[in-house]
């Protein structure tokens, strides 16, 4: 069975910084590409960031180009997002997802974990 636990969210002011991780079982995990997806408040999932298989090639949603880096760890099956000069537009919650590509639509809640939650607020 495919688990992901996501961790690291929290409450941040505007210009901070968090980096979530996730830990992905039930697959081998270096052989995936695998996503960050991130849904707001009334709002869709939104597709973030991707990362190959061997960590080699990332692509990233224009606004947080510059912001975010995508990372990971394949010997302890972890992905990693590290979130810099936030913005309050930022809060919603972050999920990992094996990837399906960079249209947000090819996701669905159904597949996900429990998120973690990142507020950016003053």
């Amino acid at each position: 069975e495919v688990q992901y636990m996501e961790s690291g969210g929290g409450l941040v002011q505007p210009g901070g910084s968090l980096r979530l991780s996730c830990a992905a079982s039930g697959f081998t995990f270096s052989t995936y590409a695998m996503s960050w997806v991130r849904q707001a408040p009334g709002k869709g999932l939104q597709w973030v960031s991707t990362i190959t298989g061997n960590g080699g090639r990332t692509n990233y949603v224009d606004s947080v180009k510059g912001r975010f880096t995508i990372s990971r760890d394949n010997a302890k099956n972890t992905l990693y997002l590290q979130l810099d000069s936030l913005k309050t537009e930022d809060t919603a919650m972050y999920y990992c997802v094996k990837d399906r590509g960079s249209n947000s639509n090819y996701y669905s809640r159904r597949e996900l974990g429990q998120g973690t939650q990142v507020t950016v607020s003053s």
